[in-house]
């Protein structure tokens, strides 16, 4: 079946039996594949070192700067070969980033909160970093390890980005630089020469792995980031765990994998105003370029909220695979559920993605392909294929149900629908340029039982 268009408020039941097992509701070779990954990921083990800081001076009463203390904290664990930092309750202002190293773990204690300063000359000099997708110079993250192993950061704390007022204001300014990263990026300009920071408006992300192994955040709180709260960059075995997010200025993603691979995210409870978790694997040309995958990453027991749940894209030239969303459900509003999205600048594929047991509550769109993300580019079109969509439920959908917008020149192909029930939708089906599509227990609207009979 290739396309289904406009059927408003119509119930749906399509049963295709196939004997391809990848149709069963507990799918074996699905289940051994994520194990196998599953198997991969462990996280790092915490230095016995305790390091309190406030034994170098700080001061958790909101007008102390603490980034002395925490300087000296981090020179402290480097001399004994790790440590952990502990941060006991208290206001914590910092003026200036935060530098992990290996074998560090950052502990906020219940009640501790750090709080960034908001003078943009406090994140110089800049650091090597990417932005939207392009390696380039740039602030430095709030929080950034770099080339690091065995970190974490961990405890009841709150991570507070303070931007709302200061860094989240600029991204009504960002457009020059950000053009002329991406004019870096399709030129091939060497990255030394693409140095940004003073003088431009480009946002520092909150929390930043760059080339790091073994990483964990868990239990923290992080809100009022000036730009993508976590991004895992060039990073493997990574695990995420009972994180909470409040985070509403421009572009608060939550967790953005890029470049990496072996990342399990799980127990998350999130509220952003933008995409829960965005998978990606770098911008067009500099993506392909790179060539690392964005590969074997498991999200599950999640509830998602904000302005997507799962997304995969659009920065994605690299490629991405081995993806599972697994008994996910809602914390409120979506605008869209699962959203996997390129456009024909970037090339690439995505494959392999697996949606198991996920429920939505209301949404715009409960599940979105797209091949043609803003309607434009030209060249290197995504090749997409090998989905499989188990168990989706939405309790009300305001647009499209289900939605497949492959490119002419290369169709959206092998995607494989089992067990999906939404309860209402203006559009239950639209699919263009998609082929191989399968069905097994489909229901979009009032579910129809036993067939009325002649009087």
């Amino acid at each position: 079946m290739s396309m289904f268009k406009n059927l408003s408020y119509l119930a749906i039941i399509l049963l295709i039996f196939s004997s391809c097992s990848n149709n069963a509701t507990e799918n074996p070779s699905r289940i051994q594949k994520r194990d196998q990954i599953l198997s991969l990921i462990t996280p790092p083990s915490l230095s016995a070192n305790l390091i309190d800081l406030q034994h170098f001076g700080a001061l958790g009463d909101s007008l102390t700067d603490n980034k002395p203390a925490f300087d000296k904290a981090l020179e402290k664990c480097k001399a004994l070969g790790g440590g952990r930092i502990i941060v006991p309750p208290g206001i914590y202002l910092i003026n200036g980033p935060i530098h992990l190293i290996s074998n560090v773990t950052l502990d906020l204690q219940k009640g501790a909160k750090l709080v960034f300063g908001s003078n943009p000359e406090h994140y110089l000099p800049a650091v090597l970093t990417s932005w939207e997708g392009t390696f380039l110079y740039n602030y430095s993250p709030f929080i950034y390890a770099y080339q690091a192993d065995n970190v974490a950061i961990i405890g009841e704390g709150v991570i507070d980005g303070n931007s709302k007022d200061t860094f989240s204001t600029w991204h009504a300014k960002q457009k020059p630089s950000q053009t002329r990263s991406r004019k870096m990026n399709h030129e091939d300009t060497p990255i030394e020469e693409r140095v940004f920071g003073e003088g431009h408006y480009l946002r520092p992300h909150l929390v930043q792995f760059f080339e790091c192994k073994n990483i964990l955040i868990e239990d923290v709180t992080l809100s009022n980031s000036p730009f993508w709260c976590v991004h895992i960059l060039k990073s493997e075995n990574v695990t995420a765990r009972r994180v909470k997010f409040d985070a509403f200025n421009k572009n608060n993603d939550g967790f953005d994998p890029e470049y990496s691979k072996n990342i399990l995210i799980e127990d998350i409870d999130f509220n952003n105003a933008d995409d829960n978790v965005a998978i990606k694997a770098g911008r067009d040309h500099e993506g392909r370029k790179t060539g690392i995958t964005s590969e074997n990453i498991i999200i599950r027991n999640c509830r998602f909220k904000g302005l997507h749940g799962v997304v995969i894209g659009s920065e994605m030239s690299a490629g991405v695979q081995n993806v599972f969303v697994e008994n996910c459900t809602f914390g409120g509003y979506c605008k869209r559920g699962i959203y996997l999205k390129s456009n024909p600048d970037r090339g690439g594929f995505i494959r392999d993605i697996y949606v198991n047991n996920v429920e939505f509550d209301e949404v715009e769109d409960g599940f979105f392909i797209t091949s043609y993300y803003h309607g434009e580019g030209s060249g290197y079109e995504t090749d997409i294929r090998n989905i499989f969509v188990d168990s989706l439920r939405c309790n009300k959908v305001r647009n499209a149900a289900l939605v497949i917008q492959g490119y002419p020149t290369k169709k959206v192909s092998d995607i494989h629908f089992s067990n999906i029930q939404i309860d209402t939708a203006k559009t239950a089906i639209s699919f263009t340029n998609a082929e191989n599509i399968v069905f097994n227990n489909l229901i979009i609207g009032d579910e129809v039982k036993v067939p009325s009979h002649a009087q």
